[in-house]
């Protein structure tokens, strides 16, 4: 019979299904590289000062030029990335650099924080894992943060930022008297407290697989913890490269963001450092308990190999006394004597028993 070989499957989050662009292609050629999740390209526009909040819907991008000239801020969320033709709009409307629109399009870029001329870029990744199967859901999302507006770009309509509208709809006095690179910061780090949710999941499934190691010992089990482990190594490499752009923001003098708003972008580097540091930890646990699943089986066939070693030392006597008087002698002393067979049955027993209470007394059984 042919032996089925089980295939692991990948998680979504690694699956590479996208068309890459050609090599060679000019820096800023735009060339949609994720999926399509929307049917069109939607935009929110919010406009608010310390007194009001007014939110609409736009059709094109020439509706928000009245928002954008006044003292207000403005922030405008695109949803959709598909439509190229509709997002060259936005971008010509804003004057935003090639490479920036090229980043935007390309949904698997590395997190990352890029200042230019008139505007600050940023990348990160949307990560939040579904309570019915524990699944990893990935979104790129990017910023891009000017004088007076801010700009947000994500793949379809999850609503990432709601706690942020929550505040402004609220009349949250800081967020609302603020400038852009305000907003900004609260929208990072409403992204970085869904990492922190993440953190809290994996915690659980690292919990729940412990128990089942300790309890059961299912084949599926090194299955879980290798996509345990890959989890942890793609929540890092999303999570380390935004931890240094902070850095390097903190570090440098940029005219975008407030010196005196910095601190609450260190606030959001700490967060990102913890979760670095419990990162580590659980790929530590998760290799401890590969190496506690395999103790757990190894000691498990050292009982089976205990017992039948017990059972073949017991007969191995028996068997030496029944070979001996299975010989096809004539002139065997014991052949002719009444009270042979017997005798033979009780040295067998007595034997038996003898080795069994000598087992015991050494604790071998």
């Amino acid at each position: 019979m042919k032996k089925i070989k089980r295939v692991i499957p990948r998680p979504s989050f690694l699956l590479n299904k996208r068309s890459s662009k050609k090599p060679g292609q000019a820096p800023g050629t735009l060339h949609f590289t994720g999926e399509k999740r929307l049917e069109s390209v939607v935009m929110n526009l919010y406009d608010y000062d310390s007194e009001q909040l007014s939110e609409h819907d736009l059709s094109k991008i020439d509706d928000s030029k009245p928002y954008l000239e006044s003292p207000s801020k403005t922030w405008i969320n695109v949803c959709g990335l598909h439509d190229i033709d509709k997002l060259k709009k936005i971008w010509s409307y804003f004057d935003l650099h090639p490479l920036i629109q090229e980043d935007i399009l390309n949904t698997h870029q590395r997190p990352k924080m890029e200042e230019y001329a008139d505007h600050m870029f940023f990348v990160l990744r949307m990560m939040t894992i579904e309570e019915a199967t524990g699944e990893l859901k990935v979104e790129q999302v990017s910023i891009v943060l000017s004088n007076d507006s801010v700009l947000t770009f994500q793949e379809d309509e999850y609503p990432i930022y709601e706690p942020v509208l929550h505040r402004l709809r609220s009349g949250a006095p800081r967020l609302r008297k603020n400038g852009p690179d305000y907003l900004a910061y609260a929208l990072i780090d409403t992204i970085v407290d869904h990492y922190l949710k993440v953190m809290e999941k994996i915690g659980d499934e690292i919990e729940e697989l412990e128990n089942e190691i300790l309890e059961k010992h299912h084949e599926s089990i090194p299955e879980k913890i290798h996509a345990l482990r890959r989890k942890l190594i793609y929540f890092r490499r999303t999570v380390w490269p935004l931890r240094d752009s902070l850095n390097s923001l903190l570090r440098e003098e940029s005219h975008l963001i407030n010196e005196e708003n910095k601190i609450f972008y260190r606030d959001v580097y700490d967060h990102l450092v913890q979760i670095i540091d419990g990162i580590e930890n659980y790929r530590d646990m998760a290799m401890g308990m590969l190496d506690m699943y395999m103790s757990q089986v190894s000691n498990k066939m050292n009982e089976v190999m205990k017992v039948l070693t017990i059972i073949a030392t017991i007969f191995i006597p028996l068997t030496f006394l029944a070979g001996i008087y299975g010989m096809n002698f004539e002139y065997m002393p014991e052949l002719g004597w009444r009270w042979a067979y017997p005798t033979v049955w009780g040295i067998m027993i007595g034997a038996t028993i003898g080795m069994i209470f000598f087992f015991r007394k050494k604790d071998w059984l």
